[in-house]
């Protein structure tokens, strides 16, 4: 595969896998755990490195290894490696990134059971944790100390939609700190829409259950970045830390997502622009969060960073008390009420009590997540009848 060729051919061509004597258009699932060796030489060969191959499918398998191949060439990266989940994915590349007496620079806006881990986890093995708002570069700067490993973000952020400037906190980071990591989670915008490798992104984090698989039906998590890095990702921190290993089936499910990312991704993003902008004319919604929004603060910096759209998630707040927002939540009849993003339905959820339950009420406080507010994830229905479910339930508690 040429790696001049678009993000669309990429995105359905590369990784094949090449089975002598049997050509499958799909690939086959190698669900297998473990691959025979010719000899005891061969073996013994593959356990030393000096030969690749397949050796048991908790340290590869063709399935795995594809996907990794593919998210690695979609993001610009040198390598990839794929695990069992989104948190596999953080608690992989975060053991492998960080030794007790390190600090890690995270900022204040997380998903919930990553802000758990670093807050509750980490800190039980000598690794400090300082969490700020990233988007105040002077802010991160003075939270720097001289043992800073590691500086960790999403953008946009998980649930309240910040945006982080990419390319200006690695500069800030790699001047200040040469031998840190900067590490994004790029869940929410799905390298078709944003590349933090090429904003200077050491290593990129995904919760591959949402948008790469897309419809709903796997859990997992991969992570690129530089071959070596990732290699002691997977030799150590995969192998000997988490165990977090992804299955042959579900590498097998997010492929055959991952060949129709750019046009499912822009969907999302075509309906979540239109239905955004419903919401932030109707009478009953306080305040709407979606970074197309000419409203959003860093709406300039979403141009700029975000190049296909602006994603596929909105969040708002309503014009009432906390009881009648969950009558409206409760009422809608095309918005299921379920976490997770990315799936073909639209979901609502309340990130308060449900995602980011894992927050104190400073915490929630601090980091702008409101006890009012929701969070859209628009599917890939109609935006039209989206909308006619929002605003019927709207009008119904306006009255």
């Amino acid at each position: 595969m040429e790696k001049n060729s678009g993000f669309a051919t990429r995105q359905i061509h590369v990784g094949k896998v090449d089975i002598p004597g049997i050509a499958p258009l799909a690939t086959p699932i190698f669900q297998t755990s473990t691959f025979e060796f010719d000899s005891t030489a061969q073996g013994a060969r593959r356990f030393s490195g000096e030969e690749n191959g397949y050796i048991y499918t908790r340290l590869g398998n063709p399935n795995i290894a594809k996907i990794s191949e593919k998210l690695a060439s979609l993001e610009n990266a040198e390598a990839g490696m794929a695990m069992g989940s989104g948190m596999g994915a953080i608690t992989t590349v975060m053991w492998t990134a960080l030794h007790a007496g390190d600090h890690l620079l995270a900022d204040d806006a997380l998903y919930g059971c990553t802000f758990s881990y670093f807050t509750h986890g980490l800190t039980r093995y000598g690794v400090e944790v300082t969490l700020v708002n990233f988007e105040d570069l002077d802010a991160v700067k003075a939270a720097i100390r001289p043992n800073t490993k590691v500086f960790y973000f999403e953008t946009p952020t998980n649930p309240n939609l910040k945006l982080i400037d990419i390319e200006a906190v690695a500069k800030l980071a790699h001047e200040n700190c040469p031998d840190a990591k900067v590490i994004v989670d790029n869940t929410f915008a799905t390298p078709y829409l944003q590349k933090p490798i090429e904003l200077g992104a050491d290593v990129v984090i995904h919760s591959a259950t949402k948008y790469l698989n897309g419809h709903g039906d796997v859990i997992a998590g991969m992570a690129v970045g530089k071959a070596d890095f990732i290699t002691e990702c997977s030799m150590f921190g995969l192998k000997d830390m988490t165990g977090a290993v992804l299955g042959p089936f579900e590498a097998y499910l997010i492929d055959r997502g991952l060949k129709t990312l750019d046009i499912r991704v822009q969907k999302h993003c075509d309906n979540a622009m239109k239905i955004a902008r419903f919401l932030e004319g109707h009478p009953m919604v306080k305040r709407v969060i979606y970074p197309g929004l000419e409203s959003h603060p860093r709406h300039e910096l979403a141009k700029r960073q975000m190049k296909n759209g602006f994603g596929g998630i909105i969040t708002f707040e309503l014009n009432c008390d906390r009881e009648r927002s969950a009558e409206f939540v409760n009422s809608l009849n095309l918005c299921t009420i379920a976490v997770s993003l990315g799936d073909a339905e639209t979901l609502i959820e309340h990130p308060a009590t449900m995602t980011h339950s894992t927050y104190t009420p400073e915490a929630l406080e601090q980091a702008k997540i409101g006890e009012s507010m929701l969070r859209l994830s628009v599917g890939l229905e109609d935006a039209d009848d989206i909308i006619r479910d929002l605003d019927e339930c709207l009008n119904r508690i306006e009255k």
